[in-house]
């Protein structure tokens, strides 16, 4: 069983900067990829960036340059870091942290706001 932990989030003014961490626990060598989706009230989940096998990292168009990803791994966790800077209001929403191993496992969410 893996779980699944994210930290971080609140409420920043546009163009500030926030960060988010996640912690997988578990078999952190079954854990090939993990990653972020965003999800803002009344619209679709979407893909934001992910950490994969051999710290190839992929970005939402809408975030390259303004979000970067990192991996860090110990011995039961692996824990992902979103660092977001350039802030939209846009960028509010939802942000839900996954694990990928037989199949994705996902965190509860956590809530960002930019707003002024």
């Amino acid at each position: 069983q893996v779980e699944v932990v994210e930290s971080g989030g609140g409420l920043v003014e546009p163009g500030g900067s926030l960060s988010l961490s996640c912690s997988a626990s578990g078999n952190r060598l079954s854990i090939h990829g993990m990653g972020w989706f965003r999800q803002a009230p009344g619209k679709q989940r979407e893909f934001v960036a992910v950490h994969g096998r051999g710290g190839v990292t992929n970005y939402a168009d809408s975030v390259k340059g303004r979000f970067t990803i990192s991996r860090e791994d110990a011995e039961t966790t692996v824990t992902v870091s979103l660092q977001m800077s350039g802030l939209k209001p846009e960028d509010t929403a939802v942000y839900y942290c996954y694990a990928a191993l037989d199949k994705n496992y996902w965190g509860k969410g956590i809530q960002v706001t930019v707003s002024s």
